[in-house]
């Protein structure tokens, strides 16, 4: 063999071994970012279960009722919820509640919900500290549009103008995105 033989095995030989290693870390980044989205779509699910059933519990004692469950009841059991380097919450880009402001990762993705309208993939992103930002559309379902639909029945309007003067949230329809539910989840480990 000559030299530039041996050359040419050494160097195929190297990049046979970066192209593998290449491979190897792309898998193994792809997998840690599929566990770290389905750890965060568990963690939320209790809150998108407790929302729903505060909200159907107010409709079923009437849809004035139900306005006062979403403004009561949201945002106590997103605090419940919120623990142990873990925060949930909701937003929208037409907001009804204005403490409802996303964080400003959240931002950008909402953006890109609205730009591509079919898109309702769930997401995850890397935030600062080895935390994980995730996130879920929230779709517009017919019964939604007790509350956020147009026209509203007078005493749901008169009810929203009284809690909510700057309210945003009106005229949907079913299949829009009516915003996203946010969670942010501590590097693992973190969590009790």
């Amino acid at each position: 063999m000559t030299a530039v033989t041996i050359r040419l095995m050494i160097f195929a030989m190297r990049t046979t071994t970066t192209l593998i290693l290449s491979f190897v870390l792309l898998v193994t980044a792809a997998t840690a970012q599929q566990m770290s989205q389905d750890r965060a779509a568990k963690t939320l699910m209790p809150f998108k279960k407790a929302l729903k059933q505060a909200l159907l519990d107010g409709l079923a004692k009437g849809p004035v009722e139900a306005i006062s469950a979403c403004q009561v009841h949201a945002p106590e059991i997103a605090e419940g919820l919120s623990h142990d380097g873990i925060r949930v919450g909701r937003t929208s880009h037409r907001l009804r509640n204005p403490e409802n402001r996303s964080p400003d990762w959240v931002r950008p993705i909402l953006e890109d919900y609205l730009a591509n309208q079919s898109d309702r993939i769930p997401r995850s992103v890397p935030l600062p500290e080895g935390r994980t930002g995730y996130v879920e559309p929230i779709v517009m379902q017919s019964l939604c549009l007790t509350c956020h639909g147009d026209p509203l029945a007078e005493n749901v309007s008169a009810e929203i103008k009284r809690l909510y003067p700057e309210d945003e949230a009106v005229g949907f329809e079913v299949g829009e995105l009516r915003g996203v539910f946010w969670l942010e989840l501590p590097a693992t480990g973190d969590a009790s």
